[in-house]
């Protein structure tokens, strides 16, 4: 069913009073907790501000990788790696008996445990009573990374002994030796990677969690440190350091003993492994300690050096935890002033909020630094792949448009990149790597993944996403400065890249990967030629509005592209008849991908029909161990159709095997651990902006596309404060008293 009024203009305005939504972290599906039994499948989540994170750890205190935006290790053969930065997060502590971060993983030692990942604050706070030996000591630890102060982070934990006695403490820097073997994946084929891997002990096969079973390849890389030292009077810790052949960065500390505390000593050491204060105290039984390690973090092209970080922490400890913490928790409650909200499904509501969690997490304002297809850690080496376009960046257009923005703005500034890679294969205009490198943007897609080099529909996407960004804002003045040239390059890659049937009078484009990335050669895949198409009609719209000449080519090229189509069956073809369909592929076919709302390929709803249905007997007879993304297809697709029951099966059928515990951090599949995948919990986000609203953003505005649906059983969905041409609502998808689903907007 179509509607071709615009939302903005013919939805109706609630005049009853605001739905009332649940004020508490609890009640709201922003809490996940890990308890004793979680110890033995512990996948560690991560806390982050969009420029640097930290790895969760059990005890709340371990030693954590730590990773910073676009901050690249370019050792020679191997692909580019993010380089892990010296892990700032760590406390240990030694009641006389043992140090508690060398300590076995036992409920009995680490008894009444529990660790909270607040969503809703962004905290994580862990708590357990420490016993070993004859000592025991309550421990509580609490960890941010400012979403305020974004150099800031903090860590603060406070012990509560059950003796009188000595104690030490240690507040390090870890410095992390670089990872060995390093595999020149820059030039390695798929079978002698997988040899190399092999030979190095380790190998490739699926884990169960919470084990990351394609650790060997996406290992972090190295971040060596030039300068250091500290002050044991001022308790402060500096260091500064550089990626290999890459980026400069600094690290300090500040350190908060509490008042009160009997101190034996305070003293500084230094080791390949560790820059550290180690304090030795007096405590008595049944006082409660308060240790607090404030850290400033930059990194070239953002911040200063060493010692202007130490200034920054050395001041957040003046100004003390409790205040930072209330500006933190206040920026990321005004970030959930936009929000999905379920009505009547836990499990779901939980989901929508990690997901949106790890992508606010991960995203930035008034930067032009994308985000990774894995967030803030080494898998998939950090790379920018068509994942930040079309999956992450239309997720956060109608709720975080200054954080999408972000994302088109990196490839403005990576265009130079594009031209030059476009001349590199004998086309014209900008043509983006399939693996973007997030700091130069240049290609740095894996040897043994060369096929994907032509995976090209990546330049349709992007173009589309500039599009988008205009359509969503009504900015002008951003689409000539910045969305045009884009746009234009890109329309004059394809005008170059594509090739003229005279016979049939039409267009083709030969050589390409699908989507489906098994057929990694094939002429005229469907999705990619849609996609090119539109990102054609796409520049000659663009030119008009900003003044410019559209070359005539881009519209005859779009209005002739050949768009495989099956007459007998009226469905379309995954790619040109003339080659079997007849692998065995994640996701059987990619007909799904052509329903999805960034290309949303017009059919009728026969033709749409039809070609759901392929997409789900391929998913049976070709399909193996299908990818979240696929889940994400169906959901859309079955939307689309109108089928309710059906887009609730794909979304519940989404949680399954997908989220690992504790923290519903989601893996590519549900087979293998490869996770954080920002893809994925972006597209579950877009099953609801976009999928059960039948919303899209076209010329139209924010359109009324697709009749909205409801799972059934559920009485509601809202997506609170949606953000469209510099105005902001409620839009409200409810039954009413004949169960009738509607739409309705309603001004904050």
């Amino acid at each position: 069913m179509k509607f071709s009024v615009p939302l903005m203009a013919c939805l109706t305005l609630l005049a009853a009073a605001a739905p009332v939504f649940a004020q508490s972290a609890a009640d709201s599906g922003f809490l996940l907790t890990a308890t004793a039994k979680d110890f033995g499948a512990y996948f560690p989540s991560y806390l982050a501000n969009g420029y640097f994170s930290t790895m969760t750890t059990v005890r709340g205190s371990e030693p954590a990788m730590a990773y910073m935006v676009a901050f690249m290790d370019y050792t020679q053969d191997d692909i580019s790696r993010p380089a892990a930065i010296p892990g700032w997060s760590e406390i240990d502590y030694d009641p006389g008996t043992g140090w508690m971060n060398s300590t076995r993983l036992d409920p009995k030692i680490f008894a009444d445990y529990a660790q909270t990942l607040n969503m809703h604050d962004a905290t994580l706070t862990t708590g357990y009573r420490f016993t070993y030996g004859s000592k025991a000591t309550d421990v509580k630890i609490t960890t941010f990374v400012s979403q305020a102060d974004p150099h800031l982070a903090a860590t603060r934990i406070t012990l509560t002994p059950k003796f009188d006695g000595k104690v030490r403490l240690s507040f390090p820097f870890r410095l992390w030796s670089g990872h060995q073997p390093r595999f020149p994946i820059a030039h390695l084929t798929g079978d002698q990677m997988i040899d190399a891997v092999i030979a190095s002990g380790q190998n490739l096969n699926d884990k169960p969690v919470p084990t990351p079973d394609r650790a060997p390849v996406w290992y972090p890389g190295h971040t060596r440190v030039t300068d250091d030292g500290g002050d044991a009077q001022q308790r402060t810790l500096w260091l500064d350091g550089r990626a290999v052949d890459g980026p400069g960065m600094a690290e300090a500390a500040a350190i908060e003993l509490p008042r009160g505390l009997k101190i034996e000593s305070v003293a500084l050491e230094k080791t390949s492994d560790k820059l550290s204060l180690d304090v030795v105290a007096d405590v008595r039984k049944g006082t409660s300690y308060t240790f607090t390690k404030y850290i400033a973090v930059s990194r070239q092209d953002w911040g200063g050096n060493a010692q202007a970080d130490l200034a920054l922490a050395t001041q957040a400890r003046s100004t003390g935890f409790d205040k930072l913490l209330a500006r933190h928790v206040a920026a990321w409650h005004a970030l959930w002033k936009s929000d999905i909200v379920v009505d009547h499904d836990e499990a779901v509501q939980r989901a929508l909020h990690s997901d949106l969690y790890y992508i606010l997490s991960n995203s930035t304002v008034g930067t032009a630094w994308a985000m990774g297809a894995c967030a803030l850690t080494p898998n998939y080496a950090d790379h920018v792949f068509w994942d930040s376009d079309s999956w992450v960046f239309p997720a956060l257009l109608l709720l975080h448009p200054e954080r999408a923005k972000s994302i088109v703005m990196f490839r403005y500034r990576t265009m130079q990149g594009a031209r030059e890679r476009a001349a590199q294969y004998g086309v014209k205009g900008l043509m983006y790597p399939w693996e973007s490198d997030p700091e130069k943007g240049i290609d740095v897609t894996p040897h043994f993944a060369y096929g994907v080099y032509r995976e090209i529909h990546v330049n349709a996407d992007i173009a589309i996403a500039q599009w988008q960004y205009y359509l969503a804002t009504g900015d002008l003045d951003w689409l000539k400065r910045y969305g045009w040239p884009v746009i234009e390059g890109i329309a004059t890659f394809w005008q170059s890249r594509v090739t003229y049937d005279k016979a049939k009078d039409r267009y083709e484009i030969l050589h390409v990967t699908s989507p489906d990335e098994a057929y990694d050669d094939v002429p005229n895949d469907t999705f990619t030629n849609a996609a090119a198409a539109k990102a054609l009609r796409i520049a000659t719209k663009a030119a008009a509005l900003v003044g410019a000449r559209p070359d005539p080519k881009w519209a005859e090229i779009a209005s002739k592209m050949y768009i495989p189509f099956d007459e007998k069956d009226q469905r379309h073809y995954d790619f040109d008849p003339s080659v079997p369909h007849d692998k065995i592929t994640w996701m059987g076919s990619s007909l799904a991908w052509l329903m999805y709302p960034n290309l949303d390929l017009a059919m009728s709803p026969e033709v749409r029909r039809n070609d759901f249905d392929f997409q789900l007997q391929e998913l049976k007879t070709h399909g193996d161990d299908p990818n979240e993304m696929m889940m994400v297809m169906l959901t859309v697709g079955a939307a689309e159709l109108g089928d309710a029951r059906a887009a609730g099966y794909w979304i519940h059928r989404n949680l399954i095997g997908f989220l690992k515990p504790p923290f519903n951090v989601r893996s590519e599949t549900a087979d293998n651990n490869a996770g954080y995948i920002l893809a994925t919990s972006a597209g579950f986000v877009q099953g609801f902006l976009y999928g059960l609203s039948g919303l899209r953003i076209d010329d139209k505005g924010l359109d009324q596309e697709y009749a909205p649906v409801l799972p059934p059983g559920w009485q509601s969905v809202t997506l609170k404060n949606v953000s469209f041409r510099g105005k902001r609502f409620d839009i409200t998808l409810s039954r009413d008293a004949d169960g009738k689903v509607g739409l309705t907007r309603r001004e904050p």
